[in-house]
């Protein structure tokens, strides 16, 4: 692949590193050339190092706008890579004048706060980038947080990427004698137990240094052997000298300059620190772990990804100096400690953040670019999904982040659109188009656009909660139709419908207008059946939910304990919803709980699947107990929800998904039925424990409790959560047979 590469050329720090290291990897399988804006040490050293690179310094953009285009002619580039608000405004004027070449803009921070501290910059350059940054191609963050920055103002998540910096951790260097180096560096004396944190960042406002002070000015009281050295410059120096000044601490910090190399700095630290406001994935803190530095960090771009606090780093909210205090006195106070955590964190980034790792991602984002960009333009490709999403239940979200993840892995390139009640958030969180529910003439348009409509799980064709929401529905199904899309329905339930003529209404729709059913449950096959729907194909399949992945271990270990639920316990999880009938068998749902502690030693926790309308019924059953339980008083993502359920011995339900989220990770379930879906899902599992909400007692629920507890139904209920994987593939298999059809429809 021929890459041509433009960077402004001044610039230092993490961007700099990113570029230079980033384009020598590239360079041994394709092509790059580098265009620099400015003269001077960047280009020169590239040029040493053997990139090809080509200098416009000038500061007319026309100018280098044409100079970038003669540079095109000539070296016919498959994609052009911007880094920086010079090399993005260039990207876009050439954009504007139709090079035909795709351009990726590589955002190496939040470009809101690039000239935090100088207005006069601000309204100028930092202008120019953020209106330059509309008229890209494609965006690729520097981890997942500024992807989620650039989503939430309005940048199209199908056109974004994800890279992190990433970094060769083989050769940290060794043998350092640190008290000669911080004599020589600094006419420094260090004592043979002094402690020795470290922060390399610019002095500016946005790395928020005098946190970093102040902070340290709390921890040295407690631990006095700390030093602290800060190795960088910039406008707020002087100010950064006084605050030290008047917390008592100049005498124990160091202002080290522009430090280079950079390697014998960390290699001196024993702590490494980051307290900026806003960072995307800052290679100072990996040079940090290269050289086995202890880590803390404000909660900023991707450390979250990289840190698992308390596991292998520490990590605060920005600004929180006090926080930042007690780390500094674990860390200061505890050799091993550090040292621990230190070994840690280099194990993970060695194996997640690696160069090599960098380089393949850059490489397959780079292909991604160039398919999206050379796609047909006219192509009737697209995805559009409806189902009851954005609605804050965490069933419905399972099953729109079952259905995105199987189109995804069909085929990643696919413009996917959801239909949502809240579709700036499902932008966000599942990285596809979305369009609020009711927007009628954005769906129209989109579906003139998609090769299929999915009518997205669950059981939307039920008038039990509401007439309209089914007239709406199957008003889609007949829009989508006509429009020209096939229409599948995926892993529903069907029912209950009550009116006669919602019966009536639903037949004809879905005979004219489906061409495919997979249906989650035996129970509404034969709905259908009865309601006289014979024209579409029908297959068993299973809830789109069932493919979906705990969090991992580590991860939950830590959520329990945020959450202080001893992560060792043994629990009867417990998941409610408010019903009619659910409070006049409170007593003896209680009953059963405190049965299941007494006997078996399972502690009752309560988790919630639709936040918050099932805190409240949660409550009403503990409120009842007088046994010790726990309460989930928060929305966890989908992930952590199934993870919880995962770590149960049983699970008693209402919420179907809880059911469903626990059968499928081997958990033994009993349903407390409130609707035909709980009975139809049991019963196309094989299991005979499910009680109707009515008639739930004590003695009813006891005896479940026992033979789930007992282990005897444990083959079976592994057995059951592979036989739903395997039947839930029929989702997949159907909907890809229908998108090849209206391909092979196009082309006649």
């Amino acid at each position: 692949m021929r890459i041509l590469q433009m960077m402004g050329g001044g610039d230092v720090g993490g961007a700099k590193t990113h570029i230079m290291t980033l384009i020598q990897a590239l360079r041994e399988r394709n092509e790059v050339v580098l265009i620099s804006f400015r003269d001077g040490p960047f280009p020169r050293e590239a040029e040493k190092n053997g990139i090809d690179v080509r200098v416009i310094a000038s500061l007319n953009p026309i100018h280098c706008c044409n100079e970038v285009r003669k540079i095109i002619a000539e070296f016919q580039p498959d994609v052009i890579h911007c880094h920086g608000g010079k090399a993005n405004v260039v990207g876009a004027m050439l954009r504007g004048w139709s090079c035909h070449i795709p351009v990726l803009t590589t955002v190496h921070s939040d470009y809101r706060y690039d000239y935090l501290g100088n207005p006069l910059k601000q309204w100028t350059n930092g202008l120019a980038n953020t209106i330059a940054l509309r008229f890209l191609d494609f965006h690729q963050a520097v981890a997942d947080r500024m992807a989620r920055t650039l989503i939430s103002r309005g940048f199209n998540p199908e056109k974004i990427c994800t890279i992190y910096n990433g970094m060769d951790f083989g050769n940290p260097l060794e043998g350092l004698d640190r008290a000669a180096y911080c004599k020589e560096q600094w006419n420094v004396t260090l004592a043979p137990d002094d402690i020795l944190c470290g922060i390399a960042a610019r002095l500016t406002a946005v790395k928020d240094i005098a946190t970093c002070i102040r902070g340290f000015a709390g921890a040295v009281h407690a631990v006095p052997q700390l030093r602290l050295f800060i190795a960088g410059d910039g406008e707020d120096e002087k100010m950064l000298r006084e605050l030290a000044q008047s917390l008592g601490v100049a005498d124990r910090v160091t202002f080290c300059g522009w430090v280079a190399p950079i390697n014998k700095f960390f290699a001196a630290m024993d702590i490494n620190l980051l307290t900026s406001i806003s960072e995307t994935f800052p290679y100072s803190i990996l040079e940090g772990v290269l050289e086995h530095c202890a880590t803390i960090c404000s909660d900023v771009g991707g450390m979250s990804e990289l840190i698992d606090s308390g596991e292998n780093g520490y990590i605060f909210q920005p600004r929180d100096h006090e926080t930042l205090t007690k780390q500094l006195i674990k860390f200061g106070s505890d050799p091993a400690h550090r040292k621990l955590f230190a070994e840690r964190l280099y194990e993970k980034a060695t194996r997640e953040y690696s160069l090599d790792t960098m380089c393949r991602t850059q490489e397959a984002n780079y292909e991604r670019v160039v398919r999206l960009y050379h796609k047909p333009k006219n192509k009737r490709d697209g995805i559009v999904i409806c189902g009851a999403y954005g609605r804050g239940n965490a069933g419905d979200d399972a099953i729109l982040s079952g259905i995105v993840q199987e189109m995804r892995a069909f085929d990643p390139d696919r413009s996917i659109t959801v239909m949502s009640r809240r579709p700036s958030e499902t932008k966000l969180l599942y990285r596809t188009g979305a369009v609020y529910t009711f927007n009628l003439p954005v769906i129209m348009y989109r579906f003139r656009r998609a090769a299929l409509y999915i009518n997205g799980g669950g059981s939307l064709m039920q008038d039990v909660t509401s007439t309209r929401s089914l007239k709406y529905y199957l008003f889609t199904l007949d829009a989508a139709k006509k429009l020209g899309c096939k229409v599948m329905m995926y892993g529903c339930g069907i029912g209950p419908i009550q009116r006669q003529g919602n019966r009536r209404h639903t037949a004809k729709t879905i005979n004219r207008a489906v061409d495919l059913i997979t249906l989650r449950d035996d129970l509404s096959r034969g709905e259908l059946t009865r309601m006289g729907i014979v024209e579409p194909e029908i297959r068993l399949a299973a809830d789109p939910t069932i493919i979906l992945h705990p969090a991992g271990e580590a991860q939950m270990d830590q959520v329990m304990e945020t959450l202080g639920i001893p992560v060792d316990g043994r629990y009867l999880g417990f998941s409610l919803r408010n019903w009619k009938g659910l409070e006049a068998v409170s007593d003896e749902i209680a009953r059963a709980a405190e049965y299941a502690y007494h006997t078996h030693g399972l502690t009752p926790v309560f988790v919630p699947i639709e936040f918050p309308s099932d805190v409240g019924p949660a409550r009403m059953i503990a409120d009842k107990l007088k046994c010790p339980h726990y309460m989930v008083e928060c929305r966890l993502p989908i992930e952590e929800t199934i993870g919880l359920l995962a770590r149960m011995k049983t699970v008693i339900g209402i919420r179907l998904h809880s059911l469903m989220f626990s059968a499928c990770r081997g958990v033994p379930v009993i349903g407390m039925s409130y609707d035909i879906k709980v009975d139809g899902f049991l019963k196309y599992i094989g299991s005979h424990t499910c009680i109707q909400l009515a008639q739930v007692t004590a003695d009813k629920l006891c005896p479940l409790i026992d033979e789930c507890v007992s282990g005897k139904l444990d083959e079976e209920v592994h057995a059951t959560a592979e036989l739903l994987r395997e039947r839930e593939l029929e989702n997949t298999r159907g909907a890809a047979a229908l998108i090849h059809q209206a391909e092979q429809e196009a082309l006649r």
